[in-house]
């Protein structure tokens, strides 16, 4: 048996408003988008190491054949930065494009650095910087 690659190739977000999210990502966030067609019902941001695409949610919930359940989902997203003041500095920009603070950056409790906001569908981001490993 061959091992499966331990990557993650594509996180999807099924969002309620694809205009509001694409704003919030592409023009709030500065990620650019790859291949955009704003008549496409999806779009996509080729990140560093993986992709996220926004997709809507009612047509993500009828693929995967799962009712649209509200609420948290048990997982969050995570960014991260290479130092506590870029974390404000992002946890700012994202404030600042219409994310919910949910959380300011602060020491964490594993010896990190890091803060919560949600994006304009709920979806729970951490911004935070790591002192042990590099995952920026």
């Amino acid at each position: 048996m061959t091992a499966v690659k331990p990557k993650i190739g594509l996180v999807t977000l099924g969002v309620r408003d694809l205009v509001r999210s694409l704003a919030f990502y592409r023009d709030g966030l500065g990620w650019p988008t790859h291949a955009y067609n704003p008549e496409a019902d999806v779009v996509f941001f080729a990140l560093d190491g993986t992709w996220l695409s926004l997709y809507p949610r009612d047509k993500l919930a009828e693929d995967a054949k799962l009712p649209d359940g509200q609420g948290f989902g048990g997982i969050t997203l995570a960014h991260n930065e290479a130092s506590e003041a870029r974390v404000d500095e992002v946890y700012a920009q994202a404030n600042a494009a219409g994310a919910k603070p949910v959380k300011p950056p602060q020491k964490a409790f594993w010896g990190g650095y890091s803060g919560y906001f949600t994006d304009p569908d709920g979806y729970p981001w951490e911004i935070a910087f790591n002192p042990f490993m590099d995952l920026t």
